[in-house]
């Protein structure tokens, strides 16, 4: 037999025929709320991942001014809590999910604003790709927030933001709300009506505490779940990309691929990603370099941190500039063209398929 066969050929042989016997049969199925297998394998077991969600392309330059509108018309505070806007796929509707497991948003907070504090038990990481002004303070900890930082929320901490200026800031927000919703693991608790502590400093003192490189203090030797850091600044990030770039061109292994560097955020704690069920990563390509097409078990959401390229998703080429998003559900075809230096952020469920065994990735042009 052949072993190659597709489930529609295997589902239609094996259906039995139509008869008033089966039709009772069937009718005693539903009855008792049940659904025989093999009217459903092709859906249950695919030959390979077949995601409801779609990729799909949201640009900046209609995201924004949204959000802005939304600013200027929505008060954020009890009830709404945050002015944040979810990016549904369309391929999920209803739902405001990007993927089957993340949840992305554009966050805005007007001048002089205060978004309440609440804690849930869902991670959440907020990436900024322009301005500053804004604090966000976790477990009364006030966190800078940024141009190119990627500042964290682990669950169950205490989170609120203010703006301590006179213009607008928005933002991205990141969480694994999908995946938390569909395991009925969810907390949600109100905190204060303002934040704990309205202080606007440089840096954090879990940044103070814990971003020396290669320096662990010895007052905090037990391991965390998630990073105790609440920011990782662009500066470094920014660096550590830069040198790769410097050390390929001085002819060392630096970089992942001819002309591509790369960062993964961690744990300073136990060298894991950054919290368990979301991995956060940071990409530059050299202008003029293509990725090699790829495809991966489990979502990625990728924002345009800085200049122009392409993603190919399934063989359709979308041009990029910064702001952008994308979305690449499960073993969805993809690759990047950098048209000029690339700069991208990308978090995905990586962490939960790996934990689980279920982790996959295909390669072109590699075995």
């Amino acid at each position: 037999m052949n072993e190659q066969l597709d489930h529609d050929s295997v589902d239609h042989a094996m259906q039995p025929d139509d008869t008033p016997e089966l039709r009772a049969l069937y009718k005693g199925f539903e009855a008792e709320s049940l659904i025989p297998l093999w009217t459903q394998l092709g859906d249950l077991m695919p030959i390979h991942p077949k995601s409801k969600a779609v990729p799909h392309v949201w640009k900046w330059s209609n995201l924004l001014p949204l959000a802005e509108k939304s600013g200027e018309l929505v008060p954020v505070g009890r009830g709404g809590e945050r002015r944040a806007l979810g990016l549904a796929n369309p391929g999920l509707a209803p739902n405001a999910y990007v993927t089957p497991t993340m949840w992305a948003a554009i966050q805005y907070l007007g001048p002089r604003e205060t978004a309440p504090e609440h804690r849930h038990s869902q991670n959440a990481f907020r990436f900024v790709v322009e301005g500053e002004g804004v604090w966000t303070v976790v477990n009364g900890d006030p966190v800078r927030m940024s141009r190119g930082d990627l500042l964290l929320t682990p669950g169950w901490n205490f989170h609120g933001h203010h703006n301590d200026t006179d213009k607008p800031m928005a933002w991205i927000d990141g969480l694994d709300i999908p995946f938390s919703q569909q395991m009925d693991v969810g907390f949600f608790e109100f905190g204060s009506d303002r934040v704990t502590d309205y202080a606007t400093p440089n840096f954090s003192r879990g940044e103070r505490l814990w971003c020396h490189p290669g320096l662990r203090p010895l007052s905090q030797l037990q391991n965390t779940v998630s990073s105790p850091i609440g920011a990782y600044r662009w500066e470094f990030t920014d660096r550590a990309l830069t040198e790769q770039l410097l050390l390929e061109d001085e002819g060392q292994p630096a970089t992942v691929a001819q002309g591509h560097a790369a960062i993964r955020y961690v744990n300073p704690t136990t060298g894991n990603d950054v919290m368990p069920t979301i991995r956060c990563e940071f990409h530059r390509l050299r202008a003029g370099v293509e990725t090699a097409p790829r495809q991966e078990v489990g979502s990625s959401v990728f924002q345009v941190f800085e200049g122009k390229g392409s993603v190919v998703l399934n063989g359709v080429t979308t041009p990029l500039e910064t702001g952008d998003m994308f979305v690449v559900p499960s073993w969805v075809k993809w690759s990047l063209q950098a048209e000029s230096q690339f700069d991208l952020f990308r978090f995905s469920d990586a962490p939960i398929m790996e934990a689980l065994s279920f982790m996959r990735t295909k390669v072109e042009g590699q075995s």
